[in-house]
């Protein structure tokens, strides 16, 4: 029942909401993306913003269509309402002005627990409540450089960098962290922001039953080559999946802890290249933690900032990976 009336609540509010976003659908940026759902967490996300949209909406509606009433009311010269030199108190008002503010209080504070507790990043019971004790899912490290994306899969012991590949109807759970800078990790119609910190652990996850691509980005600036900090997220069947990890598993490109510090010297991702690795030596993401809080940098070129035209050409020169 819970279901229904909460799928029927996003339904009629997303048209709504959408009436003037469709007008710009063709824009840049895209605002349509976080209207348009396709996993459980983006889902749940939309569910709540809407029910705050509700109760504050119902608020100031009512309070603009009482001043109005009491303009037409108290019109100087229309003897429309009554004056009682003795009049002090009102039971009625009373109730109004400190009913309905307790009502909205108390419904806001529900849903604000509640959903606290669903898009939990950490454990978030949208997803896991679902999970029986034989579920696999997946997890999947996600490690920021400047300025690109690198995804580990260690149940499988291989990474693709620049490219998230997930099966449906499956729960996948992040660990992220960063090598330089606060970042953004962001699928806006899968799964909320959460932030990517130097030397520091965060967690997400997501659950989605609709197989397609979808766009990921890092949604805080982050120095030159944020922009092109992006990422397809394609949700794949599990047959699909399971095809493509053995593509990823046949590439000739391995990565060792070594080869991790090559990978992680900044770089402006200007053509969005996407790089198998068919093996990650263990415990890599916990090695750049380590690393990191142990003062380990990898700096910004002055040319990359003072004359990033210059640095793309010597880059693309360089053929890097």
């Amino acid at each position: 029942m819970q279901v229904k009336w909460r799928h029927s609540l996003k339904s009629g509010w997303r048209y709504i909401a959408l009436a003037p976003i469709l007008l710009l659908d063709g824009c840049a940026g895209n605002p349509y993306w976080i209207f348009n759902p396709k996993g459980l967490m983006a889902d749940s996300d939309l569910f709540y913003l809407m029910v705050d949209v509700a109760v504050m909406g119902v608020i100031v509606g009512l309070t603009a269509l009482l001043v109005v009433w009491f303009m037409w009311r108290y019109q100087k010269g229309k003897n429309r309402g009554a004056y009682d030199p003795s009049w002090s108190h009102s039971n009625a008002i009373e109730v109004v002005v400190w009913g309905i503010p307790i009502i909205a209080v108390g419904v806001l504070s529900w849903f604000a627990v509640k959903g606290t507790f669903e898009i939990n990043p950490y454990n978030p019971t949208v997803i896991t409540k679902h999970m029986k004790p034989d579920d696999d899912p997946v997890e999947v490290d996600v490690i920021a450089t400047d300025w690109q994306w690198l995804f580990v899969y260690p149940q499988y012991h291989m990474a693709v960098a620049n490219e998230l590949v997930l099966p449906a109807r499956t729960p996948v759970f992040f660990r992220l962290t960063s090598t330089a800078v606060t970042t953004t990790f962001f699928i806006p119609q899968l799964v909320g922001m959460i932030d990517v910190m130097p030397g520091m652990r965060t967690k997400n996850a997501l659950e989605s039953s609709h197989m397609g691509s979808y766009q990921g980005i890092a949604s805080d600036y982050a120095g030159a080559g944020t922009s092109w900090m992006t990422f397809k997220t394609n949700i794949l069947s599990a047959t699909d999946f399971s095809q493509w990890v053995r593509k990823v598993q046949r590439s000739p490109v391995s990565m060792s802890y070594a080869g991790f510090n090559r990978y992680a010297d900044p770089y402006i991702n200007v053509h969005h290249k996407v790089v198998y690795f068919s093996s990650v030596q263990d415990g890599l993401f916990d090695h750049v933690i380590d690393e990191v809080m142990n003062g380990k940098t990898w700096p910004i070129p002055p040319m990359m900032t003072e004359n990033m035209v210059g640095y793309l050409q010597q880059q693309d020169a360089e053929h890097r990976d």
